[in-house]
């Protein structure tokens, strides 16, 4: 059955609250030691709305950790039911996993709130579907098999570290690197052109200017 339509006061609410975690996520993978007054600032709205929803900031960690959790449990979920080809299915799941750029909030966050318990088991449920994922390509031998899902964990962490000038050219970047992490682990090798330019000269040069 279709969800029924939310009336106004809640659609608002709905609304409100999916710009204060993109905020939340902005600043705080920014700068994990950001007040909660500059999330508000961010997302446009009073502190006092900001309160009602969330008590305090380590709320609102858990609720992003969680929040990243599901997506990448539902990413690899969508590679476990696909029936597309294995390499093909697993370089969806790849390339999803580095859009959804959920690694940047675990460098930043890591060891930033306590944890809990259901965080822990939706942890353990994103460990077991992503293990599965892999499991899978290499059963059906397109991926290497030396590295675990363990590997792809500091590998995402590693694609996330990269941002050089607008969204759109960390994208084409990230991507360029992914194609190249992925050409090293398929089996049997099969290289395929690189997406994307190459780093220019100056995308390593103005690392230096003062902002």
């Amino acid at each position: 059955m279709p969800a029924a339509p939310m009336s106004g006061r809640r659609a608002q609410a709905a609304r409100n609250d999916e710009l204060i975690m993109n905020a939340a996520r902005e600043v705080f993978v920014a700068d994990p030691t950001a007040p909660i007054a500059a999330v508000a600032e961010r997302a446009g709205v009073g502190i006092s709305a900001l309160y009602r929803r969330y008590g305090s900031k380590e709320d609102m960690l858990r609720r992003l950790c969680a929040d990243g959790l599901s997506l990448y449990i539902r990413i690899a979920e969508a590679a476990l039911d696909s029936a597309d080809p294995p390499w093909e299915t697993f370089v969806a799941f790849a390339r999803a996993v580095v859009a959804a750029d959920t690694h940047a909030m675990t460098i930043s966050l890591a060891g930033t709130f306590t944890t809990t318990p259901e965080l822990m088991e939706l942890a353990q449920r994103c460990d077991q579907r992503v293990r599965a994922v892999v499991d899978k390509a290499q059963a059906a031998g397109v991926l290497r098999a030396d590295v675990t899902h363990t590997d792809f964990g500091l590998l995402f962490e590693q694609l996330s570290t990269v941002r050089r000038g607008s969204p759109e050219r960390t994208t084409e970047l990230r991507e360029r690197y992914l194609a190249l992490l992925l050409d090293s682990l398929r089996t049997p090798p099969q290289h395929e052109p690189l997406p994307g330019p190459p780093p220019r000269q100056g995308e390593f040069a103005d690392r230096w200017e003062k902002r």
